[in-house]
């Protein structure tokens, strides 16, 4: 079985910077990670190999020449293949152009039987680009999934979140699966696997070796448009209220509220 799991570098801070003129980013100079949710993805994946043998798991990621950093720790946790997407011409994509990028990159990767994505990114947020790489690859798909089952090699039991409750889905593959957070914790890198992904080659391609229309990737291409963007600022302090019980907090909130004429 081969797997493949997308995987992203996120800021690793609460401080963020942006580019007023673009709307976008400022990464340059601020630490990344892996994002939290492709984590868990890597590691339901990473799962299943240690399950069944013959399988394999490839990471993907689009981003700078840095972002081999983030596919050397998916090398070092067990993946045993890693490509990077990194061209001038990518820049600036947003999740309509990055999934079509991604959808490129996989097909040049061949064949499949489960593409894994995190929910979301923690620095975007939208949980878009799994359910998008689905459409473009025209393949079932199942997001907010917390419990996953491998019935046989055709077949996969999931369960996802409702914000009512819980579904249990049975799906063919190949399929795209976005999972969330809850669905395991991801295993820690060992000393040999930080070993290996310290010497892995890591493939990288650009924007013509798998064959994307440049028309379809890019800032200029991205349709979603941010008329502004800023961060906020904290114009006054917080007020701390004290008391010893739930009742005498009570008290002092209404008073302070009184005396300064909210209520």
């Amino acid at each position: 079985m081969k797997i493949i799991v997308c995987v992203k570098q996120v800021p690793d801070t609460s401080e963020v910077k942006i580019d007023n003129k673009k709307g976008t980013l400022i990464r340059d100079g601020v630490q990344s990670i892996l994002n939290p949710y492709d984590a868990t993805a890597l590691e339901e994946a990473l799962k299943i190999k240690d399950k069944y043998s013959d399988t394999t798991v490839t990471v993907i990621t689009m981003g700078p020449p840095q972002a081999k950093e983030i596919l050397q720790e998916c090398i070092a946790m067990g993946a045993d293949d890693a490509v990077l997407l990194s061209d001038r011409a990518l820049g600036g994509s947003d999740t309509w152009a990055t999934s079509n990028a991604l959808s490129a990159g996989i097909k040049k990767l061949g064949e499949y039987s489960i593409i894994f994505t995190g929910q979301q990114s923690i620095d975007g947020e939208t949980a878009q680009v799994g359910p998008q790489l689905a459409e473009k690859l025209g393949l079932p798909q199942v997001t907010y999934v917390t419990e996953f089952e491998l019935l046989d090699d055709k077949l996969l039991k999931l369960k996802r979140e409702l914000d009512n409750g819980y579904e249990i889905i049975k799906i063919k593959m190949p399929c795209v699966i976005s999972t969330m957070k809850e669905l395991n914790i991801p295993r820690y890198m060992s000393v040999k696997g930080i070993l290996k992904g310290a010497n892995f080659d890591i493939k990288t391609y650009n924007s013509a070796d798998i064959g994307v229309d440049l028309t379809s990737v890019g800032l200029e291409a991205s349709p979603t448009k941010v008329s502004k963007t800023f961060v906020s600022i904290q114009t006054s302090k917080g007020i701390m209220i004290k008391g010893d019980t739930p009742e005498e907090l009570a008290e002092n909130l209404l008073k302070k509220l009184r005396a300064t004429h909210v209520i």
